[in-house]
């Protein structure tokens, strides 16, 4: 007795285990909130089910349903995978198009309820809600499925498969993949921006999440050999979402012990809590879920992170000779932070002083600015909001090797116009070309792709992440971040890795947080996610730069440094739009400058052009 009850409690745990990985790969890891997960290990159950059992005129026909292969085993575990992860294709072309974050949560649980009252309610399909009954377990023909030693074989292959999801989900999040995974758990908008393709990235995720779903639903049927609704109803999920918040959501092994902490160990330990005559019959099970709901919220107020946290990924730096001095400025003294006051050198820079120090190739863009080719063009491009329009008719043209400034007062659409040109909001009208190429109705990833990489308003840096992970997630091209570059394993993409790290790692000394390289992004200081956000943006080899409030909340010597190196990467061939409130920024480094007023251009010149201008004055230079 005591043997066959730690094997239950072992094929539970493995079940359970496997069925966290694939739920924490989703959610803790890509930060896709299923809560219809129970779905796909309903849907592996059943697979394995009706390709296991005889036609259903066997066993005196006293069951329906679809199917009925006996097909030998491993091909109903197979099967199981490929159903649960077919399965969610369907809710990915809904889910990931349509709804996203919490409505598509609440979606996939009302599918999950509405499914099961489909089976239940329909007896021809999978009889109903009896459910399915003498499935045959594998290779029963061949061993005695009741004897100790099947049952050990059973065990084994049960704990070896978890093993092998665990190594297999490892693989993909350890990966660059998987950090993109983790970048569009944090911040999906800016993710997209940095060109991650986010609905081929659910569809992964829900697919991968899926298969695992279904495998562990193929295996626990083979186990009790039935399956019926109530083993599936949308409560399980919340189970299994309570064993990924306590256990550490994002990590792996945390996953593991929530399975065993949660559905298992306390469905267990509620075993031993004595009967009473006096207490109703259904009060102790309806208290579990009490008891569950309660350790939810008790961790996700005290300990969110769960009982075994995500961990750190801590790079290490590349050997670097030190940055030299940035175009115009003296050597950055040693320790000297960025914002940090005297440690940091005064410019007296101006746009041509920058210039001037670029690199030789910016001979190639000497000469008037009018005489360049045009990259980025927007004709009357407007965007309403419920009849309002935020945008209305805008037109203008960015040169190759400009730094445009877009000034204007708080309302006029500056904001709104950045993300209609990156593609993150969509144009009620008009056109935008990018380097001759029509992009109105390309999403926000395919233009990045395309060389036109934006920043935010807010400071927007993957929290999560590292500062090195928060730039390295932004390289394109690394052969690591892709679905089959990430199980490939590090062999096939750590030479592009190494190559990303070096740039990285230069990049952050340039700005002097170097020091802060294996830090989290989320715990620097406002001035120093700016700067990731712009070195972030800058990984991704942009040809059109379009910055909101850059030098928002950074130190005045940090600001005119970082217009003194976008003026000298323009100079070496990159076009800027950037939205500033500081004048004096403009005065230095913007040439043209384009005032926007109640979401029209008012109009377009250099400062001084533009403070002899009456209109220009009576709308927002006044004082």
């Amino acid at each position: 007795m005591s043997s066959y009850y730690l094997i239950n409690l072992l094929i539970y745990a493995a079940v359970d285990a496997m069925a966290c990985l694939g739920l924490n790969q989703q959610f803790g890891v890509a930060g896709v909130s299923n809560f219809g997960f129970i779905i796909f290990q309903a849907a592996g159950g059943y697979a394995a089910a009706i390709m296991s059992l005889p036609d259903q005129s066997a066993n005196g026909g006293f069951q329906s349903y679809i199917g009925g292969w006996n097909l030998p085993f491993p091909l109903p575990w197979i099967g199981a995978a490929v159903v649960g992860g077919l399965i969610a294709l369907p809710f990915t072309f809904l889910v990931g198009r349509r709804l996203r974050g919490d409505f598509a949560a609440v979606g996939l649980l009302v599918t999950a309820v509405l499914l099961n009252l489909l089976v239940t309610n329909y007896r021809p399909l999978l009889n109903g809600d009896a459910g399915l009954s003498l499935i045959p377990a594998p290779l029963r023909a061949d061993v005695g499925s009741q004897s100790s030693g099947y049952q050990w074989a059973f065990t084994a292959g049960a704990i070896v498969l978890t093993a092998l999801v665990w190594l297999f989900v490892r693989r993909i999040t350890e990966s660059p993949y998987g950090r993109s995974l983790r970048a569009m758990r944090d911040n999906d908008i800016v993710a997209g921006s940095l060109g991650k393709n986010l609905l081929s990235l659910r569809t992964a995720m829900l697919v991968t999440g899926g298969a695992i779903a279904g495998l562990s639903g193929g295996i626990l049927v083979s186990y009790i050999s039935t399956w019926s609704p109530a083993a599936w109803g949308y409560a399980e999920t919340v189970v299994l979402f309570a064993a990924v918040i306590i256990g550490g959501a994002g990590n792996h092994f945390g996953a593991i012990l929530g399975a065993v902490l949660v559905p298992v160990g306390f469905g267990e330990v509620t075993r031993y809590i004595p009967a009473s005559s006096s207490l109703p019959p259904y009060l102790i099970p309806s208290l579990e879920w009490v008891v569950i709901g309660l350790l939810i919220v008790v961790f996700l107020w005290v300990r969110p992170q769960g009982i075994l946290p995500e961990r750190k990924r801590v790079i290490p730096a590349p050997a670097l000779a030190p940055a030299g001095p940035w175009p115009g400025e003296p050597a950055r003294p040693p320790g000297g932070l960025p914002g940090a006051g005297p440690a940091v050198a005064p410019l007296a820079a101006s746009t041509s002083d920058a210039r001037q120090a670029a690199s030789p190739s910016a001979a190639g863009m000497a000469g008037p600015a009018a005489d360049r080719e045009i990259v980025l063009q927007a004709t009357d491009v407007a965007r309403e909001f419920g009849g309002v329009r935020a945008v209305t008719g805008v037109s203008f043209a960015l040169r190759r090797g400009t730094l445009t400034g877009l000034i204007g007062p708080n309302g006029a659409g500056k904001s709104t116009l950045l993300a209609m040109l990156a593609g993150t909001l969509p144009v009620s009208s008009g056109r935008i070309l990018c380097q001759g190429q029509d992009v109105t109705r390309l999403p926000a990833y395919r233009r990045a792709r395309l060389g036109l990489v934006r920043t935010f308003q807010n400071a927007s840096e993957f929290k999560q992440l590292t500062v090195m992970e928060n730039l390295l997630s932004a390289v394109p091209g690394n052969r690591g971040d892709s679905f089959r570059g990430a199980l490939a394993g590090p062999r096939y993409w750590r030479g592009d890795e190494a190559a990303a790290i070096a740039r990285a790692q230069a990049l952050l000394t340039r700005f002097g947080l170097d020091g802060e390289a294996n830090s989290y992004a989320g715990n620097l200081s406002g001035g120093q996610r700016r700067l990731v956000e712009i070195m972030r943006a800058l990984m991704t080899e942009p040809r059109v730069l379009l910055l909101d409030e850059p030098m928002a909340g950074v130190h005045p010597n940090l600001a005119r440094r970082i217009g003194t190196e976008l003026a000298a990467l323009c100079a070496d061939g990159l076009t800027v739009l950037m939205v500033e409130h500081e004048l004096a920024i403009m005065d230095d480094f913007c040439d043209p400058v384009i005032v926007m007023a109640e979401g029209a251009v008012l109009a377009e010149g250099t400062m001084a052009e533009l403070r002899s201008r009456t209109e220009v004055v009576e709308a927002y230079l006044v004082g």
